[in-house]
């Protein structure tokens, strides 16, 4: 990648940075990616799921296609960078690098459309949603792979403590199927000094969430892997009154159905149980996505495409427990999910940290790893993807 065009993402990159937008909100961030495909002379469709927008470029005769997909929004967190390019929205923060995965998608559109040396169909996919809010659920419903067919697809994420630029390709699981849960617990208010008149649900909640962390260490075989985590604890209003409800949020994640399916049942039957013993009712409500998990034929095309981008190339890395709903697309088309390094971790900035930020270093690696990807799929030698 040339300087000029390295410098170039770099700016659309800290504009993006410094103007998130939360999942089915990003108008200005479609609007920008828009302007931006114009600039390159790549045509585009907007409006697909909510904000989202597939570009495509045609070359050749080759019936070939492929898929590119990054994801543009952002996180309900309040920045704590310096930075010239500070979020310049109060508690709104990319902060999981989605301003440069969107970067190097554009990145990618012009470094193939000046390049002659393919042939073949190459969708861009700018998913919007990403973060919990349905968005690639929502592109698919609206028929992105039957208007914009592709064999296959591809994606990829930054990630921190990684070598910068390095891609990481896994074999199958990359990472795991999320999940929430909502457990409330109702009983009977009263008077706190007179508990014996109540059925108090923060003294049984503080059972259950005890009990919930079993689960995992006495109810999941070792040898597979599972996460419980209770992120909110919601009760009571007033120190000398018992609540009526008590409610509590968290995560499950969970890699084998099975698993997911032996977790689901745990949790229920332990609310249901505990709240038995403490003469209440449980409400339990439950959601799940998918896991991402790469197909064998195009983990070796993602790995070949480091080897051409000229970009260092991990093959031992374990898959995280983090999820992403580029799983959604995998379990429609067969495709790949790399990481990329971002670099060492500075000020604490892991994803989802309030002192994170993308290393525009690695912009370069990241395009051109999203230009050759394409050009592997839709080379003689890639095997055709099975209907």
């Amino acid at each position: 990648m040339d300087r000029h065009l390295h410098d170039t993402l770099t700016a659309w990159r800290r504009h993006l940075h410094a103007h998130p937008e939360l999942g089915r909100q990003e108008r200005e961030t479609s609007a920008f990616v828009q302007a931006k495909l114009t600039e390159l002379g790549v045509p585009f469709t907007a409006g697909i799921g909510g904000h989202g927008v597939v570009a495509t470029l045609r070359r050749g005769g080759s019936e070939r296609s492929v898929g590119l997909r990054a994801d543009m929004d952002a996180l309900p967190i309040l920045e704590a960078n310096d930075l010239p390019y500070n979020s310049t929205r109060p508690n709104v923060m990319h902060a999981c690098g989605h301003d440069g995965h969107t970067t190097a998608l554009l990145g990618a559109a012009a470094l193939l459309a000046r390049d002659e040396g393919w042939s073949g169909t190459v969708q861009f996919v700018f998913q919007p949603a990403e973060e919990g809010a349905g968005g690639a659920q929502a592109m698919l419903a609206d028929g992105v792979i039957e208007r914009f067919p592709m064999e296959r697809i591809f994606a990829l994420h930054n990630w921190p403590g990684l070598e910068a630029g390095t891609i990481a390709v896994h074999r199958g699981p990359v990472m795991s199927e999320p999940g929430r849960f909502k457990i409330t617990l109702h009983g009977t208010a009263g008077h706190a000094a007179l508990p014996e008149t109540t059925r108090d649900p923060i003294v049984a909640m503080g059972h259950l969430i005890v009990a919930l962390q079993t689960i995992v260490s006495r109810n999941i075989d070792p040898m597979q892997s599972a996460v419980v985590s209770i992120g909110q604890v919601h009760g009571g209003s007033a120190s000398n009154q018992i609540p009526t409800s008590v409610f509590i949020e968290g995560t499950f994640r969970t890699f084998v159905a099975e698993v997911r399916e032996r977790l689901l049942g745990r949790i229920r039957a332990i609310a249901q149980n505990i709240a038995a013993t403490f003469e209440m009712e449980a409400e339990v409500e439950t959601m799940h996505g998918a896991a991402t998990i790469n197909t064998a034929a195009e983990e070796e095309i993602a790995a070949a495409a480091a080897q051409a981008a000229g970009v260092g190339l991990r093959r031992d890395l374990k898959p995280s427990t983090t999820g992403e709903d580029f799983a959604h697309f995998l379990q429609r088309l067969p495709g790949a999910y790399v990481w990329i390094g971002n670099g060492p971790v500075r000020d604490g900035g892991e994803l989802h940290n309030d002192r994170y930020d993308f290393n525009d270093a690695i912009l370069p690696a990241a395009s051109g790893w999203l230009a050759a990807v394409a050009k592997q799929a839709l080379s003689a030698n890639a095997p055709a993807a099975k209907a």
